[in-house]
Parts: C-alpha cells; sequence; structure tokens
C-alpha cells in the first residue's frame, strides 16, 4: 500500500504531461517561404478613405500594414538588416524604462458617432519605433496620414508645419493653420503638467518632447486635435505637433501611441469604443494582403483565449501578462518557470506584449532552455552558420515541406501555440532559416510582432486582459 500510495504523485506529473501532449501535437509543418518582395500598398488609400471601411454599432474595421510598404529602393535583405538594428536598440530602450516612472494620468477625450471604430493596418520594416501603419485623418477637414502603431509607448504625435527639421514622410506634411480643430495647449495647465518632461516657449505654449532608443525624436508644440477614423471623428486627442524630428521614420507621419500611460490614445479616447481594441499582424509573405485595427466591443474575438493584464507600480506604459511556462514538441520546457517571467514590486522583470518589437525577448536563462529544447527537437535539420542575433539556424534550402517541434507558450489561462512560421523564419534568399527568439540580459521579457502575426491580440482594458485569437486576419 505504501508504496502505490508514494507512486501517486509520478502518475499525476505523468498525466499532465500526457494532457499537454495530445492537447499540442508533438510536430508541425512549415513550409519554407524565401523572404517577401518588397511589398507595395494594398489598395492605397486617398481622399477615398471615408469610403472604404467596414463598420456596425459595436465598432468599425479599417486596414492595416506593414511599413515595408512605405520603403523604396531596398532589397528584402536590406529590409530584413534594418529591421533587426532597430529592433535590439529598441530593446534596449524598453529594457532601460523598467521601473522608472511616468507620473501620468488619463487626459479627457470626447467623440460624435458609433461606439466604435477602427483603421487599416500595414506591416513594414522601414520604421523607427514600430513595425505596422495605420491610416487615419488628422484636423478639420481631416488631412489623411500614415501612422505608426506602438504599445510600446504612449504620446500620439505627428510632423507639423513649419518643420525646422523634417524627415520624408509619403503624405504632405499636415499645415494646422488649415485645420479648424486645432489649439494650442497652455503652459502650467493640467493637461500639460501630464507630460513626464513639458517645456514652454514664450508664447506660453506646452512643448514635448520624446525620443527613442534608436536615437530618433521629435520635439514641438502640445496640441489638442480631431483625429477621423472614416466617418468616426474623436475630439479634443492631446497630441505633439512636431516641428523638428529626425530619426528613422522615414515615410509614416507620425506616431499613434497605444500604450496604457494616461496621454495614450486608448487613455484618452477609451470612453468612445468601451476601452477595447484589437489588431492582426499581417504576416510579411502575405504582404498583399492587409489586416486590421479595430476599436469597441466588436474588437473581441468570440474565440479569443485571454490572460489578465497585470500592473507595474513603477512603469504604467506597458502591457504586462504572466507567462507560466514554455512547451516544445508537446513537452514543457524543464528549465523555464514561472519565477523567470515574474515582475516583482520595484518594477523590475516581468513580460509585455510589444507591437513594435519583432523578435521575442527572453532573458538568458530562459531563452537557453527552450533553444537547447528546440535544437533537440530540431535535430534531424540541417544546421547552418548564425545570423546577426540569431543564434540557431538551419538551410532549409530545396525543401517544399520541413517537420518542425511546435512551441507554446503558457500564460495564465490561455495557451498559445503558435505556427510554424512565427518561430522559424527566413533570414535569406539561400534557405537559411533561425529561431526567432533572443535572449537579453535585461530582466524585462518581450512578446514581439513575428510571434504575433496571425493572431488577432485583443487589448481588453475595461476587463484588464489580454486575449489571442488563432487566424484572426481573416
Amino acid at each position: 500500500m505504501e508504496a502505490k500510495t508514494s507512486a501517486f504523485p509520478f502518475i499525476g506529473f505523468l498525466l499532465t504531461l500526457l494532457s499537454l501532449s495530445t492537447a499540442f501535437s508533438d510536430f508541425q509543418t512549415l513550409v519554407p517561404k524565401p523572404l517577401p518582395p518588397s511589398p507595395s500598398l494594398f489598395s492605397p488609400e486617398s481622399a477615398t478613405d471615408s469610403e472604404s471601411f467596414i463598420s456596425s454599432e459595436a465598432g468599425l474595421e479599417l486596414q492595416l500594414h506593414h511599413l515595408d510598404a512605405l520603403s523604396l529602393n531596398r532589397t528584402p535583405e536590406e529590409l530584413f538588416h534594418l529591421r533587426l538594428q532597430r529592433d535590439a536598440l529598441r530593446v534596449t530602450k524598453l529594457s532601460s524604462l523598467r521601473g522608472g516612472s511616468q507620473n501620468l494620468t488619463q487626459a479627457s477625450g470626447t467623440s460624435h458617432g458609433t461606439t466604435g471604430f477602427s483603421s487599416s493596418v500595414i506591416s513594414g520594416l522601414a520604421q523607427g519605433s514600430g513595425e505596422y501603419f495605420t491610416r487615419i485623418g488628422v484636423g478639420t477637414p481631416p488631412k489623411y496620414i500614415y501612422m505608426v502603431l506602438d504599445t510600446g509607448s504612449d504620446i500620439v504625435w505627428l510632423q507639423c508645419a513649419p518643420c525646422k527639421n523634417c524627415y520624408s514622410q509619403t503624405d504632405p506634411v499636415f499645415n494646422p493653420v488649415k485645420s479648424r480643430s486645432y489649439s494650442k495647449v497652455l503652459c502650467r495647465t493640467p493637461l500639460c503638467l501630464r507630460l513626464e518632461s513639458p517645456g514652454c516657449n514664450q508664447r506660453q505654449t506646452c512643448l514635448y518632447q520624446v525620443s527613442y532608443g534608436d536615437g530618433s525624436y521629435t520635439t514641438g508644440e502640445f496640441v489638442t486635435e480631431t483625429l477621423t477614423f472614416r466617418r468616426t471623428k474623436v475630439e479634443r486627442v492631446a497630441l505633439g505637433c512636431g516641428h523638428d524630428n529626425e530619426g528613422l521614420f522615414v515615410g509614416a507621419a507620425g506616431l499613434l501611441g497605444l500604450g496604457r500611460g494616461g496621454l495614450s490614445f486608448p487613455s484618452q479616447a477609451g470612453r468612445s469604443f468601451n476601452q477595447k481594441f484589437s489588431y492582426c499582424l499581417v504576416d510579411r509573405s502575405a504582404s498583399s494582403k492587409p489586416s486590421s485595427v479595430v476599436f469597441g466591443d466588436s474588437a473581441v474575438s468570440r474565440t479569443a483565449r485571454f490572460t489578465p493584464l497585470l500592473t507595474n507600480p513603477r512603469l504604467d506604459t506597458f502591457y504586462y501578462v504572466e507567462l507560466l511556462g514554455i512547451s516544445v514538441g508537446g513537452t514543457p520546457v524543464s528549465g523555464i518557470s514561472a519565477s523567470h517571467f515574474k515582475l516583482d514590486s520595484n518594477g523590475n522583470g516581468g513580460v509585455i506584449i510589444d507591437c513594435g518589437t519583432s523578435v521575442t525577448r527572453l532573458n538568458r536563462p530562459a531563452y537557453i532552455a527552450l533553444r537547447d529544447a528546440f535544437r533537440a527537437g530540431a535535430s534531424s535539420l540541417k544546421l547552418a552558420p548564425e545570423f546577426s542575433l540569431f543564434d540557431t539556424c538551419y538551410d532549409l534550402s530545396g525543401k517544399t515541406t520541413v517537420k518542425v517541434p511546435t512551441v507554446v507558450l503558457h500564460f495564465r489561462g490561455a495557451d498559445v501555440s503558435l505556427p510554424a512560421s512565427n518561430y522559424l523564419i527566413p533570414v535569406d534568399d539561400n534557405g537559411r532559416f533561425c529561431f526567432a527568439f533572443a535572449g537579453t540580459t535585461s530582466g524585462l521579457s518581450i512578446i514581439g510582432n513575428i510571434q504575433q502575426q496571425g493572431f488577432r491580440v485583443v487589448y481588453d482594458l475595461a476587463g484588464s486582459r489580454v486575449g489571442f485569437s488563432p487566424r484572426g486576419c481573416a
């Protein structure tokens, strides 16, 4: 009897492993595709922007695109190298912010029209602080421009005339003189003081400045303006009107901050879309098929699996989630536990969801355990030299299909099984594919946009949760 009783814990452990391996298959098929060609815009949006949308009482959906579509004279290899360079700089910047305090509170905003709205989303590589952009109207009457989407920052800003120093953008630079809804924010007002580092000019106009990890920056006047998502207007959105802007923002006119801080677009305008939004990031290999960002009740997919949002007491910008473990080939990686991803009381560590970071970063011990488990499961594949930040690469030249181990992210309440193309990606035109995770010496781990591709990622801020719906771009 005693021997049988002592065996129960071991049997329970075996049953747990068995349930995991049956819920998620050990291997899946990857169809190796080369780096996609430099894309062009799908159905370019111009004056007819207000006509091409899908709307309902619960929300409105517009297209989302990859930023490569705004890149000119760049080969696929050059674009990919630039993406990884910007990615490394961005991760360094995000990691340096951990434990800092933004000291921001919610800004006021009003809206008219439906209970929801949306915008197109385009995917790309040629931008400085985010890889996907959308098209929205600014001012009255609205002038439509491309804006980078970024869940890792808060401030909304765009280039404005007159330009002291402006980079090249696809659309004409916004001229506030031609907008009836443009209004400057005065110094020492509550709205101005919500900025982390507010400034003031001789005309008593509030000034802002934002810098990014790659050295890019924007400075100018802090104002309120009307944003138009097709026919839906959101009034008095506080944003930066940048007159001095430098860096890698070529193509798009500015940035739509979708973070959790008090001056982000969701914080300012959340009441107009019931504090719910979602996006689906199009696969770069399907660049001719844009996806969407949706604001409103219809943003919440019925098939989404949700995990609770955590709060960092020292930093309110990021979307923190609880990652409990990772499985490879249907088996939990033994060297990874929830303790690797814990957010402590001082605001250090943790895991964030970020659409502006490309490659998922895990703290080094967790990454090494994941990498070694994947290497063991993919031992039949021919190894290839390392590439940039990727230390695990394979030669898949001449292959039409290959079997690769499954990778599943186990969040609290949500198991997210990644498609093979979300973690084994092409890095050149010679058939070299690399495992698209990387380690970081920082305690902060980041779930990047390569791993998010194809999922509809739902931000239900009213319910303080984030959800993942597979095949969400359909």
